[in-house]
């Protein structure tokens, strides 16, 4: 006989369709995480990774100084011509004026010679001038001295013919005509006298006009001669002769620099430091380096603000008596001192701070699958670490290592070595 069959439960008839949707969804999920998610799978022995810490941040940068003349005096052409000796040769010690290459110049020699021509004429002329005005003033003198002599002579007749007169002994005509060339003297005295005044004041005048013409034609001929001597290339201080340009027919223009003398036993260092750094560069910071087993000390005195390549150039003088034995050109590895140490969250240094400009890294997740893209900010660096201000915290890892290839996708895929079986 029929019986009837009891239903089976719910969860036995719909189950499998709810597993199967419950996949469905959770597939769903899992693929639309991954949508809009740029992802980079890389073996992770190709990666550095550091990790953040707490300890003495260190502020100092490492920079390679070079050995340099403390200074440098340049042979430049005041006048061209063409090379017609050379003296000494390159690397020769030279000696302050010590002549080293003779230049020739036809054209110039020339128009010197007839400068000098037309200044000595100018200056006879002047010296005639000046020779008439003394003249002149001899001849007043003269005819001063005549006219006092002639009225000491008449004073005297005068006193002698009044007693002839008063005794009726000449005529009285004779006595007045002698009064009368007598006041007629006085006369001519104070005429000549006011006459020589007004001349001296002339001939004050016209001399030192006559001198101010003369000095600034012996200017000129110094000038000329200068020039002339300016032919011959001499050493500016002592020191060694290096980077010498000049050979015999050689031509060389006006302001042409044919070598330069180095001082000698007294040093320098130069060095490039990178462009980061311009605004942290400044005078007197010290830059300490080991040379010999020795630790010797330089002090920032000339920064140059010119960038070129991504650098700049410092020069730093030595503290005290330099290194012995060093050589121009000679490369010193020196760390330049910044600021003094304090406790600070760091960052390994790593290639990729060129990558971001310290503005955000690829901080490893908990699980160690992924590295996802987080904006930070970074302070001061130095060769071995990065100051952390914001975005990371103590124990986190960092991708620290170039992030060519991969720096415009959000997320990092750690895959296994790619040694790995």
């Amino acid at each position: 006989m029929d019986r009837p069959i009891p239903k089976p439960p719910g969860w036995r008839r719909y189950g499998p369709y709810a597993l199967g949707v419950a996949l469905a969804v959770g597939g769903l999920i899992w693929l639309l995480h991954g949508v809009g998610i740029s992802t980079y799978r890389v073996p992770i022995d190709q990666l550095t990774i550091g990790t953040v810490t707490r300890g003495r941040f260190e502020d100092y940068i490492a920079v390679r100084g070079t050995v340099a003349p403390l200074t440098t005096d340049y042979l430049t052409t005041e006048q061209g011509g063409i090379v017609k000796q050379v003296l000494v040769e390159d690397g020769a010690v030279v000696k302050a004026g010590q002549p080293l290459v003779v230049l020739s110049n036809t054209p110039l020699r020339l128009e010197v010679a007839s400068r000098q021509a037309e200044a000595a004429s100018q200056i006879n002329a002047i010296e005639t001038t000046r020779l008439q005005l003394e003249q002149t003033r001899f001849q007043y003198q003269r005819e001063l001295l005549d006219i006092q002599h002639q009225l000491g002579v008449l004073k005297g007749n005068l006193v002698r013919d009044k007693i002839l007169f008063d005794g009726h002994a000449i005529a009285p005509s004779l006595y007045a005509q002698e009064k009368l060339q007598y006041r007629y003297e006085l006369k001519l005295r104070d005429a000549t006298i006011a006459s020589s005044r007004s001349e001296q004041q002339v001939r004050a005048t016209q001399l030192a006009e006559l001198r101010k013409t003369l000095a600034w034609l012996n200017d000129n001929m110094a000038t000329a001669r200068a020039s002339l001597d300016a032919l011959t290339i001499r050493a500016p201080a002592n020191g060694k002769l290096t980077a010498l340009d000049s050979y015999v027919g050689q031509s060389k223009p006006a302001g042409a620099v044919l070598g330069q003398v180095d001082s000698l036993d007294r040093f320098k260092l130069t060095a490039q430091v990178d462009e980061f750094y311009i605004g942290r560069i400044a005078l007197g910071q010290v830059g300490l380096f080991t040379l010999g087993g020795r630790q010797y000390g330089a002090t920032i005195v000339k920064v140059h603000p010119q960038v070129s390549d991504g650098t700049f150039k410092v020069d730093l003088n030595f503290k005290g008596e330099p290194p012995q034995g060093i050589t121009v050109g000679q490369a010193i590895d020196m760390r330049l001192e910044l600021g003094g140490a304090a406790q600070a969250l760091m960052l390994p240094n790593g290639p990729f701070y060129q990558d971001t400009g310290g503005q955000w890294a690829f901080v490893i997740t908990p699980d160690g699958k992924y590295a996802m893209r987080r904006p930070i900010e970074l302070g001061r660096r130095n060769p071995d670490y990065v100051e952390v201000l914001q975005g990371l915290e103590p124990g986190e890892r960092v991708i620290i290592s170039s992030y060519e290839g991969f720096k415009d996708v959000e997320r990092v895929e750690l895959e296994k070595p790619s040694h790995a079986d």
